[in-house]
């Protein structure tokens, strides 16, 4: 059986970065996950798992912003904190009409966080795709820099294509694999390292 690869060194933590769980890292709720980070400063950060499909249609909740979901047209799992609250990132038309601040903040190019509560009659000309996220991940005051310390993450830049991918369940192989050299060998670990 292979040992696992060494950690990696990684990037800084920051707004639009990815956070990708160490093999190792323990916690089911994150096992395998990628975390955009919308929020990282000194009192803590929060982010989106992107690659936590559930069962609802996005047209149950929020059947105006249906017609801008990609597949899979569901509402994706965010993380463990506040379940019942609704996050949506959209991706803005390139070369389509500005999109006013506050209904669409940039995150990363063309990708931004969406006010659900905006008309989407009114933005639609500017919007492509949309993907709503229930709950988000959550970390206090230097916790999220704890866990760096200790391997559980590895940060890379992300990807427009990340959030709004059609096959999410690829997403944590694709990531690591296309960092290349260390990280591309972490891609490859099995998720039971039994079968290895």
């Amino acid at each position: 059986m292979d040992a696992a690869p060494p950690p990696p060194t990684t990037g800084t933590p920051a707004t639009g970065r990815l956070l990708v769980a160490a093999p190792a890292l323990g916690d089911p709720n994150f096992e395998r996950a990628v975390v955009l980070l919308l929020e990282h400063g000194d009192d803590g950060s929060l982010g989106l798992v992107l690659n936590r499909p559930s069962d609802l249609d996005v047209a149950e909740p929020l059947p105006r912003w249906s017609r801008f979901t990609p597949d899979p047209a569901v509402v994706f799992v965010g993380g463990p904190v506040s379940r019942n609250s609704v996050i949506a990132l959209a991706t803005a038309v390139v070369d389509g009409p500005a999109l006013p601040r506050p209904a669409f903040e940039p995150l990363l190019g063309t990708l931004g966080v969406l006010d659900l509560s905006a008309d989407p009659d009114l933005l639609g000309g500017g919007i492509d795709e949309v993907r709503v996220f229930a709950g988000y991940a959550g970390w206090g005051a230097g916790q999220l820099i704890g866990e760096l310390d200790d391997g559980a993450w590895y940060v890379v830049d992300g990807e427009v294509a990340d959030a709004v991918g059609a096959t999410p369940a690829a997403l944590w192989h694709r990531v690591l694999a296309r960092q290349g050299g260390t990280l591309a060998r972490v891609a490859r670990v099995p998720a039971d390292p039994r079968v290895n």
